[in-house]
């Protein structure tokens, strides 16, 4: 990672600013702008931390923020520590201790021994762009908080960026959550990190979530998430690939044969070019006969269909994730319409009409049908076809792709109930 300093700019400059804010340095934007009300909070963050006072993100700096990335820091017990004691010490509560270090004796800590404290706040933020980076710190800090919550790579990009998923849940069935397929629909990234982390806080304290007790949930349903299906594509998207690097390079040029499109902002494939949501063998010849016909004939920042079904790797990898589980139920979360898209073609599965009007009762979303010149090759079309089990692609928020974040609050409030009526039907 490259050192920051006054000047610098982009998506580590807002995980700088997001660690100097949870950490009580930092009151501005998380703009990644490096300005000098940055460098002022850096300094005063050094100053208190036995750190040169330069202004300057190096290693040692780096480190120290780190935990506030995380969410989380690790303790060792001292002479008449308790989980309270320590909950008051660092504004955090003895609940989230206790489900952090779920062998430790709270009647009787042992001097010396190490303990996960998680900080105060949510790990999921809802006001700056995601990357590769921040999701796999989302998901190591959820991971060290919530130590029931099971994190696997189940592949790699085009890049080498790990394809991640974490699942919890004791139950017989089984639903998978995932999101950004497309490069610019990222913003669905955000919403079933939220969801995860609103559930997982549900489970501890006993809570509920959109009404429903979640300790049930939690023993009815094995929920499985994959939040970033394209990480390399988010990446371009919002800037953390490196535009010196050859990978961005070849992207460029992959855009500029495709003039109409935003670069890199309507950017929704793969890095190689290849839309992930028309690379499933799911009548993927006839995708590829409507979208060679309407000009996506070769690597593009949209609607290329690939060589041949499952040519990307992110694609591959999330099907044979799939077959190694063998789901109830899925959902695809996609932007923008607010719709949800419940058959493919002619196959409705079972209950499958049943359970959409539900999803489409509690959130408002229309329960439609795919326009037929995207009715092909999807992930939920392969997931139907092969199984003929309810799969649904919910299309979240209205606008221009990329959504902006002011419209988060809205999509999350519409698609709670979703996600909660689909573990309470898998």
């Amino acid at each position: 990672m490259k050192t920051l300093h006054l000047g610098s700019s982009g998506p580590e400059v807002e995980l700088l600013q997001l660690a100097l804010s949870r950490s009580g340095y930092y009151t501005g934007k998380k703009d990644g702008f490096f300005g000098t009300g940055t460098q002022n909070a850096v300094r005063r963050f050094q100053s208190d931390f036995a750190l040169a006072p330069d202004g300057i993100v190096g290693e040692r700096t780096r480190a120290a923020l780190r935990p506030f990335l995380l969410g989380y820091f690790m303790l060792t017990v001292r002479a008449g520590d308790s989980f309270y004691r320590i909950a008051k010490r660092y504004d955090t509560t003895s609940e989230a201790i206790a489900a952090a270090n779920p062998s430790a004796d709270a009647e009787s800590l042992k001097i010396g021994e190490k303990l996960v404290v998680p900080y105060g706040f949510d790990l999921a933020p809802s006001d700056m762009r995601y990357t590769s980076m921040l999701t796999d710190l989302i998901l190591d800090g959820l991971e060290a908080r919530y130590p029931f919550l099971r994190s696997e790579v189940y592949g790699s990009s085009v890049l080498g960026r790990p394809l991640r998923a974490v699942n919890l849940g004791t139950g017989e069935r089984s639903l998978l959550i995932n999101a950004s397929h497309h490069a610019n629909e990222w913003i669905t990234t955000v919403l079933v990190l939220r969801f995860l982390e609103t559930f997982l806080k549900a489970i501890i304290r006993n809570g509920t979530i959109c009404g429903r007790s979640a300790r049930p949930l939690y023993e009815r349903v094995r929920l499985h998430i994959a939040p970033l299906v394209d990480p390399d594509g988010v990446d371009l998207v919002n800037g953390a690939l490196d535009r010196g690097s050859e990978a961005y390079a070849e992207a460029k040029r992959i855009a500029a044969r495709y003039p109409s499109v935003r670069f890199p902002e309507g950017w929704k494939a793969n890095i190689a070019g290849v839309d992930l949501n028309l690379n499933y063998p799911a009548d993927w010849e006839e995708a590829r006969r409507i979208k060679f016909a309407q000009g996506w004939t070769t690597p593009a920042p949209r609607d290329f269909v690939g060589t041949e079904p499952l040519c990307a790797p992110e694609s591959r990898a999330l099907y044979e994730y799939t077959l190694s589980h063998e789901f109830d139920l899925t959902i695809s979360y996609h932007t923008q319409g607010r719709e949800i898209y419940w058959r493919f073609k002619d196959e409705e599965p079972p209950r499958a009409r049943e359970i959409g009007e539900k999803m489409a009762a509690v959130s408002g979303y229309a329960l439609a049908d795919v326009p037929s010149e995207s009715a092909n090759a999807g992930y939920r079309d392969w997931f139907i076809l092969n199984y003929d089990r309810p799969g649904y692609t919910v299309e979240a928020g209205e606008g221009v792709n990329p959504l902006p974040l002011s419209q988060f609050d809205e999509i999350w409030f519409d698609n709670v109930g979703i996600m909660v009526t689909a573990m309470e039907n898998a």
